[in-house]
């Protein structure tokens, strides 16, 4: 059955469509938002999404803490981020409502399952009387009031399940409901909940049955009185699919494998939210992937070296803290110069911190986090698609180089989503190893001879005449036998450096959204990306003189950064820490820079950007002072903006 809204009521066309849902972590919101991110993706709609999951494994149900989010934007147009304020806001219990609201337009659909708001659930949420009975909740918002634990419990009687167990399938009565009211296909969960529950039958019955009801609910209530239709957008032609950062990370990780003709290790030890890049990689064993999970993350970060000193593509994972235990063996794998991937999926910190939240607080860690002089390239992705190209990228620096090379991904673009196009993979540039084969003649065989890029050779263990040591004391040049000579360890540390320095010259120059000189030029990296160039876009729309520049190239930075940052009056940095990039480009190229700042664990608004560069449009030059500050860094929702004196 393809369901759509009858022309019995009111269909509203719309350009998109921003849906939060929230509830428990049991209640399935995870769920619901997959599927529908996954109809609108196949209904032809561009979709960014923003899954927001507890911080604690199994917080106490009904609380605050506990409360577990989705957030889906599709639309008719090409999108960059979730969206900012929400359309409609669909709510399970009290808890998830108080924490949500807020983003809520003024006007927009608030759904509540009434059932949920009871007063055992005010007190878990620490509430003293019922929020949906606030007179300013039926004045500010569309309220609908729906009771999906009953509805559900009748649509599933006849199923001979437990109540308990029928109370389950609540979150396909929203689903269904949902799906009415935005014009969404039931097929394809339909199929889903076949796939899922097919062994056993009775449960994939009762959540066919809530699914339906849901949807009937919607359509033959008259309390909504209009349902909303998103056409599908123009994209480039192709063959897409739904894909999520860490899964386009092992996905390109395995490409990059495919693409030099080697099998792949990952060694690493589960940490969110970089775990998800093992749980997929473990699916392709097929493919030559070799997934091994260390009893920790030196262990882990140790077995990718010598995986790496064994001929193998080596990689391994890690978010903020684990990378502060791998730093160590991070210098070791320098100093061998051996080619191996380390990604860091960043989170909100210090020590534990956050660790579903997002964040890009480890900037300077991987630039610095290591003893001694110990310079690594650093790349970066955009968006949960990018992470694919990146991860191809950071293994043809890494073999062409002979070093370790990071990937910093963040929380946000790991578990968030969009379209992406399946590319052609016959089309994609082979990554070229040429390993030595054995010394010429009666030559011996120097493992730190160095070619073109200053990389060494990559000799594979028992390969005839090409025994080499090995290890974390500094090496001779040429030779690679210990050396603690003053002058040779000022060579090889030089060396060392401009092997990475030299990338600057080999990869693309710095592109740039609008002109290459004017008032305000816009600089961000990593998952910063959407808000910032919406943000830049909303302000060229208004006709204010705005460019925006996006590095996924951290270190070394295209080798004409410097003068694209130099010709423009204001410099603004919006980063999700409190100014590390804005540190690197004002000591590197010495140009200030203004910083809007923010550690919340949520991405940037685009308005929070919008009100930021605005401030700021009309400053005439470098020269005139203190800039005006748009917000503070009380956890009020707002960005910090840091005036350049700071």
């Amino acid at each position: 059955m393809t369901a759509s809204p009858t022309t019995s009521k009111n269909v509203k066309t719309v350009s998109g469509i921003t849906v939060r849902l929230a509830g428990d972590s049991g209640d399935g919101m995870q769920l619901l938002g997959t599927q529908l991110t996954n109809t609108s993706a196949l209904a032809g709609n561009d979709v960014a999404t923003f899954p927001d999951f507890p911080a604690e494994i199994r917080a106490p149900r009904g609380t605050r803490a506990g409360v577990s989010g989705f957030q889906v934007q599709f639309a008719s147009e090409e999108i960059f981020t979730p969206g900012d304020q929400l359309d409609a806001l669909v709510v399970m219990n009290p808890a998830a409502m108080v924490t949500n609201l807020g983003d809520l337009r003024k006007g927009g659909i608030l759904i509540a399952n009434v059932d949920g708001f009871v007063e055992k659930e005010f007190k878990l949420a620490k509430l003293e009387a019922n929020p949906l009975d606030a007179s300013v909740i039926e004045e500010t918002y569309r309220v609908f009031k729906v009771p999906m634990t009953k509805l559900t419990r009748t649509a599933v009687a006849e199923h001979g399940l437990s109540q308990k167990v029928g109370d389950r399938c609540k979150n396909f009565f929203a689903m269904g409901l949902v799906y009415w009211l935005f014009g969404r296909s039931l097929d394809t969960t339909l199929r889903f909940i076949e796939d899922k529950f097919g062994r056993k039958p009775e449960i994939a019955a009762a959540n066919i049955a809530a699914l339906r009801a849901g949807w009937a609910y919607g359509e033959t209530t008259e309390a909504f009185g209009e349902s909303f239709q998103v056409e599908a957008a123009t994209l480039s032609p192709g063959t897409y699919r739904n894909m999520m950062g860490n899964q386009a990370l092992a996905w390109g990780l395995i490409t990059a494998s495919e693409l030099c003709g080697k099998d792949l290790f990952y060694g690493t030890y589960p940490i969110t939210p970089a775990s998800d890049i093992l749980h997929e990689l473990a699916k392709f064993k097929n493919f030559g992937v070799r997934t091994f999970q260390a009893e920790d993350e030196i262990a882990a970060m140790c077995a990718t070296i010598g995986a790496a000193f064994g001929g193998t593509m080596a990689v391994t994972a890690s978010s903020g803290p684990g990378i502060a235990l791998k730093a160590e063996g991070m210098g070791l794998g320098m100093i061998l110069e051996l080619p191996m991937i380390v990604i860091n999926v960043q989170r909100g910190g210090p020590s534990t911190g956050l660790p579903t939240k997002t964040e890009q607080s480890d900037l300077l860690q991987c630039m610095y986090g290591r003893n001694g002089e110990s310079p690594l390239p650093i790349l970066a992705p955009r968006s949960p698609g990018d992470c694919f190209d990146i991860a191809v990228e950071a293994w043809r620096l890494a073999t062409e180089c002979m070093c370790p090379v990071m990937i910093l991904s963040d929380g946000y673009l790991a578990n968030g989503s969009e379209p992406w196009r399946i590319p052609d993979i016959a089309s994609l540039p082979k990554i070229d190893i040429k390993h030595p084969e054995g010394a010429d003649g009666d030559e011996p065989f120097l493992p730190y001879a160095r070619d073109e890029h200053l990389a060494r050779p990559w000799a594979i263990p028992g390969t005839p005449e090409l025994m080499h040591r090995v290890g974390g004391l500094e090496k001779q040049e040429g030779t690679g036998n210990v050396s603690y000579d003053p002058a040779n360890h000022q060579h090889m540390t030089d060396t060392r450096a401009a092997k990475v320095n030299q990338i600057a010259q080999r990869i693309p120059d710095q592109d740039i959204l609008g002109e290459t000189s004017g008032d305000v030029l816009v600089v961000s990296w990593g998952g910063t990306y959407g808000a910032c160039h919406t943000a830049v876009n909303k302000c060229r729309q208004a006709g204010h003189s705005v460019s925006h520049m996006h590095l996924r190239y951290i270190h070394p930075m295209p080798k004409n950064v410097g003068e694209l940052l130099k010709a423009f009056k204001t410099v603004i940095v919006p980063e999700l820490n409190m100014g590390q990039l804005r540190m690197l480009l004002r000591s590197t190229y010495l140009v200030d820079c203004i910083g809007v700042n923010k550690v919340q664990g949520k991405p940037f608004h685009i308005s929070e950007l919008v009100n930021a560069i605005e401030s700021h449009v009309s400053v005439p030059s470098k020269s005139t002072g203190n800039s005006k500050s748009t917000g503070n860094s009380k956890p009020n929702g707002k960005a910090n903006v840091q005036s350049r004196a700071s």
